[in-house]
């Protein structure tokens, strides 16, 4: 059985989800990773019988399955230092007001968790933000204890959420990404091991936000196999423009300038043959999801285009070696 190829819903946050799951049915996706502030209301689902039938009923009448829910915005907001920008990840009654919108984020996150078990959920994907992410380049002097800081921080304020996904049985699948507190391999180890590798965090596995920084993202893949609980299927093109650096120079992104951007899966550099070849070794069964991000192609044109890729990359191991058949007749 082929794993299923399911679409990140964020990048279509405009779509009502009955054109949402009629659009990407026809094309052939089996489902989706549905991003919470934009296509589910997580409080009706658990409040309304009504709007949960209403929201399976849909679902079901366009043959589409739920993967996962994204609660990337949300946990954010547990995590990060304040700046204006949270702003808009959380309800305008909280703007300007860090702790009400951490209170309300630990909340949402928590209630996430019951409406996931609602939905026979086993993953949300989710950032964490971080209270450190400012500190990355050590100018002015980073201390080690500031670090240290940081990572204790993220371990209190998240470890209540973690005790209710827990509860719920259901696993947080965390983005490594810039911005977060693990935004690359060897922060990734570091939060695995201020959180005494509790199984309730794993990782959603994107390679592109490692290959800009210059990580092998199979090697990534491998060393933390055991903790892959979702992946995103997202390119990345790098530039060889020798003006272009690696941090953006604050230039938008589709800018031609830039050191690297995003594109639709198999426009990049990203070895997918790779990534497909290492998630078989770990015999990883869960979807491949799309997440399409690419600022020079139409969306549409790009969603059909990358499902048709990935169909073509989702293959499995051999279950024989390919010359067991190659033997001599008596």
């Amino acid at each position: 059985m082929q794993r299923p190829i399911t679409l990140c819903s964020g990048q279509f946050g405009d779509m009502p989800l009955e054109q949402l799951c009629a659009t990407m049915s026809e094309i052939g996706y089996d489902g989706f990773e549905l991003a919470c502030q934009a296509h589910v209301d997580i409080h009706q689902i658990l409040s309304s019988a009504d709007y949960l039938a209403d929201f399976n009923g849909t679902l079901e009448r366009h043959n589409m399955q739920l993967g996962a829910l994204s609660a990337h915005l949300v946990g954010q907001c547990v995590g990060d230092r304040y700046d204006p920008r949270l702003d808009q990840f959380a309800p305008s009654r909280y703007a300007g007001k860090p702790e009400d919108i951490r209170k309300w984020a630990v909340e949402e996150m928590q209630a996430i968790a019951n409406a996931a078990k609602k939905l026979n959920l086993t993953t949300v994907t989710c950032f964490l933000g971080s209270p450190i992410w400012a500190f990355w380049y050590s100018f002015p002097q980073t201390s080690p204890q500031m670090v240290e800081e940081g990572f204790a921080q993220i371990k209190e304020l998240w470890t209540p959420i973690f005790d209710e996904y827990d509860r719920c049985g259901v696993k947080l699948a965390f983005e490594v990404h810039p911005s977060e507190i693990a935004f690359d391999y060897y922060t990734t180890r570091r939060l695995l091991e201020t959180l005494e590798y509790r199984p309730t965090l794993g990782l959603n596995f994107d390679p592109s936000h490692l290959l800009w920084q210059g990580i092998d993202p199979l090697i990534f893949l491998n060393d933390f196999a055991g903790r892959i609980y979702h992946v995103h299927m997202k390119d990345v093109k790098l530039s060889k423009d020798p003006r272009a650096g690696l941090l953006g120079s604050h230039l938008e992104f589709g800018d031609l300038r830039r050191g690297w951007n995003f594109v639709s899966p198999g426009h990049g550099d990203v070895d997918f043959d790779d990534i497909i070849r290492g998630l078989n070794r770990m015999n990883y069964q869960g979807p491949l999801c799309v997440e399409w991000e690419d600022s020079g192609m139409d969306r549409l044109f790009g969603a059909s285009e990358a499902y048709t890729f990935v169909q073509q990359i989702n293959f499995r191991a051999s279950d024989i070696s390919f010359d067991a058949a190659l033997k001599v007749r008596e």
